[in-house]
């Protein structure tokens, strides 16, 4: 009996909506969160930047790093493909009071994320990123 209730709260959180979260930026000027198990979290930067940081090229950033089981960064501009990023010389994942909650959306600029218990998923049009224990992809 308890196995079919696991598997039909399963199928209904699979089938629900997910739920749009808003994040304040901080006193910076730019918005982190993190995934609830703490091994992923995300910074974006407006497009101009903010007082203490400037994009490369003048337009909105997405940065998301993931801890475990190495450390990888993912970057996505305003154009082209998610960068990713091996060797990470300033690690500084994951400290963010914002926790965003599995089967969550988030949206701020071109980006678009949500949050599963399978990872984080980001897209900008037709270019993203997926972070997971498991794997990084980036399109």
């Amino acid at each position: 009996m308890i196995r079919i209730a696991t598997s039909a709260f399963a199928l209904f959180a699979l089938a629900a909506p997910a739920l749009a979260v808003e994040f304040e930026p901080n006193d910076q000027g730019f918005t982190e969160f993190n995934m609830p198990s703490g091994n992923i979290g995300c910074f974006y930067v407006p497009a101009g930047g903010t007082d203490v940081y400037k994009t490369s090229d003048g337009g909105a950033e997405l940065s998301c790093d993931r801890v475990e089981p190495s450390y990888v960064r993912v970057m996505m501009g305003e154009s082209g493909k998610a960068e990713r990023i091996t060797n990470v010389g300033d690690a500084s994942c994951c400290g963010a009071d914002n926790i965003f909650e599995y089967g969550e959306v988030w949206s701020e600029g071109p980006f678009s994320c949500i949050s599963a218990i399978t990872g984080l998923t980001c897209t900008r049009g037709t270019h993203g990123f997926s972070l997971s224990r498991k794997a990084v992809k980036v399109y």
